[in-house]
């Protein structure tokens, strides 16, 4: 299997439009893209942050969980989000990029550094982006929580939140980049900022990219710590706590990318958390066993009204075989 940049002929452009970059590779959702890519016949250049997780994901697929014909399909390279010539070389040759950006083994959690961090790795990949001539489409991976916060005022003082005539919060609506400092919601501040940069440099450059705004990701290591679920009771009663399984959001990531007519944002979710059995079960999905087997239903079977579309990509994806049902409001 090829797993050294210096093994790729940059000379050879005739399989440009089937070759495409993964990064950040390691975590949940960008290996689920790489392995999609390669069944989809796609050449894949995948992108790691240390030599590490690029070691452990060699070991992954070396041993038969991808077929050789695939593997051989894959080209695995280092590159630091933060270091604008190690993106370089990973895009070379490549007709599209998927990136997203995974907190760094060694500072796991948000704050107002790490929305600094954020915002120049998204500088640094839309800059590479915008210097390799092959590229033709960016599908950049934000977050819901860069649309929902402040996007309605929650009471009479809080100024700075912006209010909109429509009900629903959808593609259009942006977090209030106050309020999150308010309320210390480093994540949704973190998405916001760094979307935001990276929408700006993609106009200025004349890069062609959109962006998936995925709700809460559902995986097996999911717990009360992730980052997202801060304010997750303000989500819930406002009607904007939302979710999404693995295999949906790499069938959206897929759509965005093949299809020709994709533009601008779109929010992805196919789970809603706005009812109390709601939030009892994704309670015992983020507890520990010893703690959840000791949860309780709420004793009130509250439902709030949803206030989140995601119509937008719905549409889009009528055509698409996800598998799965999508959600519609």
């Amino acid at each position: 299997m090829p797993i050294a940049a210096d093994l790729y002929d940059q000379q050879d452009s005739a399989f440009c439009s089937k070759r495409v970059c993964v990064m950040d590779a390691a975590g949940y959702l960008g290996s689920a893209i790489v392995h999609r890519l390669l069944l989809r016949g796609y050449t894949v250049h995948a992108a790691f942050q240390n030599h590490d997780e690029m070691q452990c994901f060699k070991r992954k697929y070396g041993g038969g969980n991808v077929d050789d014909s695939k593997s051989k399909k894959l080209i695995c390279f280092h590159a630091d989000p933060l270091d604008y010539h190690s993106i370089v070389d990973a895009l070379k040759g490549c007709c599209g990029l998927f990136y997203s950006f995974e907190t760094p083994s060694d500072y796991p959690t948000y704050d107002e550094l790490m929305g600094e961090m954020e915002v120049r790795a998204a500088h640094n990949v839309m800059e590479a982006c915008a210097q390799t001539d092959t590229l033709n489409k960016v599908v950049f991976t934000s977050s819901a929580t860069a649309v929902l916060w402040g996007t309605r005022k929650r009471d009479q003082h809080d100024t700075h939140v912006a209010s909109h005539s429509h009900s629903f919060v959808d593609e259009r609506d942006w977090t209030d980049i106050n309020f999150c400092k308010k309320y210390k919601l480093w994540h949704g501040l973190s998405k916001t900022q760094a979307e935001k940069a990276a929408w700006a440099l993609a106009m200025d450059r004349g890069v062609s990219m959109v962006s998936i705004n995925g709700g809460l990701l559902i995986h097996p290591d999911l717990n009360i710590r992730e980052p997202y679920l801060k304010g997750a009771a303000e989500m819930y009663e406002d009607g904007v706590f939302v979710a999404v399984d693995l295999k949906f959001l790499v069938d959206a990531h897929m759509c965005v990318f093949e299809d020709v007519s994709s533009y601008g944002r779109y929010i992805c979710f196919n789970r809603v958390i706005n009812s109390s059995k709601d939030a009892t079960t994704l309670a015992n999905m983020l507890l520990p066993p010893s703690a959840s087997s000791k949860t309780q239903r709420l004793e009130d079977d509250i439902v709030y009204d949803q206030r989140i579309s995601n119509k937008k990509l719905n549409k889009l994806m009528r055509g698409f075989d996800t598998g799965l049902e999508v959600q519609v409001n």
